[in-house]
């Protein structure tokens, strides 16, 4: 029986020369802590009905990690062309993978510093709309420090991706799930989330790392912090 041959698209080419240049020349760390997420949960459809915008659980994420960046400088680093020093970019981009019929693809909201959460709200929904149509430029995919990607919709747990070979780290998310927590002396059902975070090594060492990503749980955790 012949095999049968699938010619690659030219974003699935581009892709996977971009995820092989990245494992290449990444010093590829990687974390995972649990986000509480009860009171993000539960305060999100109150939000999105006061403040009269549609706001998803994956852009109260991004907005954690913007100003998570703002405040782990190096999260927005990447070396100079000799690499002894680092370039420390001005302003924070974040991407988001969607998977769109042409391909996965990473489009990326630019001048994070100081967008309100109905800022990204709206933004990430236009993004996702040219995804979804085939309609991103080019400018739509450059500048991510920080990428974020879920799979939580497939009921994955936990899993590692790989970062675009210009952002610093990746963020992968797994699906929300009741877990009985123990909290002020009690066995409670909580609304977990594992969250996790692949990191280059060579810009990063764990210790920074690990409080980038435990600044954005923080966040999550507290949601009301982002709608301010």
């Amino acid at each position: 029986m012949n095999a049968n041959i699938v010619p690659l698209t030219r974003i699935q080419k581009l892709i996977g020369r971009l995820m092989h240049q990245s494992k290449q020349t990444k010093a590829n760390g990687y974390m995972t802590i649990q986000a509480d997420l009860t009171e993000l949960t539960a305060m999100r459809r109150e939000y999105c009905r006061k403040a009269r915008v549609r706001a998803t659980t994956n852009d109260f994420f991004i907005l954690a990690m913007a100003r998570a960046v703002k405040k782990y400088l190096f999260l927005a680093a990447t070396f100079n062309d000799t690499r002894d020093s680092l370039v420390v970019s001005p302003t924070v981009g974040v991407g988001f993978a969607v998977a769109a019929p042409q391909g996965l693809v990473v489009p990326v909201l630019h001048d994070m510093g100081s967008k309100s959460l109905i800022e990204v709200a709206a933004e990430s929904e236009m993004l996702l709309a040219k995804a979804r149509s085939n309609k991103l430029t080019p400018d739509d995919f450059d500048g991510a420090n920080v990428v974020l990607t879920g799979l939580g919709m497939f009921g994955v747990h936990q899993f590692y991706a790989i970062a675009p070979p210009s952002a610093t780290a990746i963020v992968s998310i797994g699906m929300i799930e009741d877990a009985l927590v123990l909290k002020d002396d009690e066995m409670r059902v909580r609304k977990m989330m594992d969250v996790s975070l692949a990191y280059d090594g060579q810009i990063i060492d764990e210790f920074y790392a690990a409080g980038f990503l435990r600044y954005i749980v923080e966040q999550l955790e507290d949601p009301w912090v982002l709608t301010r």
